[in-house]
């Protein structure tokens, strides 16, 4: 029996309606949302109703009811796609991408963090049961009129058929493309555990022995030094390029030499775990799947080689305040933390500490008169988002414990209240670290030093835009004319600012050409 014609049953019936075309029709990548979006034909509701018209009450109520919920679940999919899209330049992978909720959950308190998973728990069944009842009030309005229902769908089918054809936009198959690329992901991503796995057993310095590993390094100290999100973009920033530039005269007149290129990273907007372990590993680590078979292994790491070779080697990450475990796997000796690099400052947001108080701290604790061969990774985390507030550069002998440390710049909130300030921001923090480092190897580098800094991977698309590409710089630096010599062959440019037609390398690269470069 179908209910009576009221004003309230006119407003649920609009209001299903909508719900329902725009769950259909609205993308899974905001920048593909436009204004006539919602004015499109999504097929998949002209199939639904044509479906529901021809099953018996019953049947009908079970379909209207799980194709409700199905529609509520690629919702979810298309809300966690826009994030992604947003923050990484891509789409999430149901497979892989749950690991990103520990470390942005990280960024809360106790109490937050409770209440934003519980809030997020909550919203995705209502946003679940309100598609279900949406889609079930749809289905009983077309049964309840189903001539007219027959008709709009006859029409709206010629329609889409006619739109398609001729390229209109009117056409639209959003969610059912969406639901396609989703089944194919997931056999995608479980198919590439053997594809990596088989990668991993392949491996040309593996049995390498320690006396032909490394042997032109030997006495020298290596720094590897990962700069959080100094990705091809920044660049383009005038006071980053000034700095690269007058960094480079700078070192120079230092008696130091530089060489710089581009690698492509694992990874965008995030995940720096991926990239330092493709960096590493030699091997292309993109995915918390492969992240964790590679953690598993017994693989020889860059770190690994050193250790191997004699060397004592060191892991500093100033944003890390828990056991980290896979410290074993890539051979570190040392472990630095926020929990005993000796901080007493003020806090800077997501990065804790200034970079040059973790320099400090580095040179004072390893770099003591007539210490063994060093070999160390440090994170410099300054440049990290959201780019507020920032430290500014103090005497090296006033460092400390930190304390001498004060805010610079805007806030979080005045940053981010513009798109323009928050890209400004964005060079200001990588002009910061880049500006510690360089002055660190100015004041404290020796003969011995030979430093290789990058980035880890792009910023998000708040600076970048969608579509950029995944390069970062990275140089070499080193005062012995011997260390530059034996790259000659690779056709990095000199100084610390690579030109845009410099070489590009994968990530996963690095490894191997560093050992053979500088190994027997």
């Amino acid at each position: 029996m179908a209910e009576p014609v009221t004003a309230r049953r006119v407003a649920a019936d609009v209001l299903a309606c909508v719900l329902v075309v725009a769950a259909l029709v609205v993308p899974n990548n905001l920048a593909l949302f436009g204004p006539a979006t919602l004015l499109r034909i999504p097929v998949e509701a002209v199939a639904g109703v044509a479906l529901v018209l021809v099953l018996p009450p019953r049947g009908r109520r079970i379909v209207a009811s799980v194709a409700g919920a199905v529609l509520g679940v690629l919702v979810l999919f298309k809300i966690a796609d826009i994030g992604f899209h947003r923050a990484f330049d891509r789409p999430f992978s149901l497979v892989f991408d749950w690991s990103f909720a520990g470390p942005a959950l990280s960024l809360l308190g106790g109490f937050a963090r409770v209440a934003a998973v519980a809030g997020a728990v909550l919203a995705a069944v209502a946003l679940v049961l309100l598609t279900t009842w949406a889609a079930m009030r749809l289905a009983r309005l077309a049964a309840d009129h189903r001539m007219v229902s027959a008709r709009v769908v006859a029409v709206l089918a010629v329609v889409w058929i006619a739109a398609a054809l001729t390229g209109l936009p009117l056409a639209s198959r959003t969610t059912a493309a969406l639901a396609y690329r989703e089944v194919r992901a997931v056999a995608s991503d479980l198919a590439d555990q053997q594809e990596f796995a088989a990668e991993m057993a392949t491996d040309a310095f593996r049995d390498t022995p320690p006396e032909r590993l490394l042997t032109s390094l030997r006495g020298k100290d290596f720094l590897l030094t990962f700069v959080e999100s100094y990705g091809r973009v920044a660049l383009d920033d005038p006071g980053v390029a000034a700095l690269l530039d007058s960094g480079s005269d700078r070192l120079r007149a230092a008696g130091f030499s530089a060489r710089s290129a581009f690698l492509t990273s694992s990874t965008s907007g995030g995940g720096s775990w991926l990239a330092h372990s493709t960096m590493e590993s030699g091997l292309w680590v993109d995915n918390q799947q492969r992240y964790r078979t590679f953690v598993g292994s017994d693989r020889l790491t860059l770190s690994g080689a050193f250790a191997r070779a004699g060397w004592r080697t060191v892991n500093v990450q100033p944003e890390n305040g828990a056991d980290w475990p896979e410290g074993a796997v890539y051979r570190f000796g040392r472990l630095y933390d926020g929990r005993n690099i000796g901080y007493r400052g003020p806090n800077f947001s997501y990065a804790a500490m200034p970079d040059q108080f973790t320099l400090s701290a580095f040179h004072r604790d390893e770099m003591t008169p007539g210490h063994v061969p060093l070999m160390a990774e440090l994170d410099l985390v300054s440049s990290h988002w959201p780019w507020a507030p920032l430290p500014r550069m103090v005497d090296w002998g006033a460092v400390g414990d930190g304390s001498t440390f004060t805010h610079t710049g805007p806030s979080v909130d005045e940053v981010w209240s513009d798109p323009a300030r928050v890209r400004a921001a964005y060079g200001d923090a990588v002009e910061y670290s880049l500006s510690a480092l360089i002055s660190y190897v100015e004041t404290f580098g020796d003969d011995n030093l030979v430093l290789v800094f990058l980035g880890d991977h792009q910023p998000n698309t708040s600076v970048t835009g969608e579509g950029a590409s995944r390069d970062v710089p990275v140089t070499l630096v080193a005062r012995d004319p011997a260390v530059l010599d034996r790259i000659t062959g690779w056709g990095w440019q000199d100084g610390l600012r690579p030109a845009p037609d410099a070489p590009v390398w994968p990530m996963s690269a690095f490894r191997d050409r560093f050992l053979t470069a500088f190994g027997t």
